[in-house]
């Protein structure tokens, strides 16, 4: 029996739910599921350009199981991307650092819900527009 799956320390929820590619007429792409941990571990390693053991100790994994979710990550994204088929960001086993929250109208991702002010887009004024992640 193996040991128990650790929740995975994720900072910020990715801004958007997924990616579609264009320029291929496809009614009923097929999709690629990309766990929200996965995205985490790109975003550390990729885009904060952090070493794998420091992303490892921020997401409280291990490095050799951070190098784990990180190559799946990349399969994940080469496939989508050769294949043109959709992303979609959801899942896994993780744990947030700070409550989030979505508004439903502009889709803007916050920490607080003090912190929402109403934009042009969306006239945000209630909390049944607010969307927990």
């Amino acid at each position: 029996m193996g040991r128990k799956k650790s929740v995975r320390v994720v900072e910020t929820p990715p801004m958007m739910k997924g990616y579609s590619p264009f320029g291929i007429s496809c009614p009923k792409r097929e999709k690629v599921v990309l766990n929200i941990e996965e995205y985490e571990a790109v975003r550390l390693i990729d885009y904060m350009h952090l070493k794998q053991a420091e992303a490892a100790e921020q997401m409280n994994v291990s490095r050799p199981t951070l190098t784990r979710i990180y190559d799946k990550a990349r399969s994940k994204i080469a496939t989508a991307f050769v294949e043109g088929k959709e992303i979609f960001m959801e899942g896994g086993a993780f744990e947030y650092t700070s409550v989030w929250y979505r508004c439903k109208r502009c889709h803007r991702i916050f920490k607080e819900t003090q912190e929402h002010k109403p934009c042009n887009g969306c006239k945000f004024y209630g909390s049944d527009e607010l969307e927990t992640l």
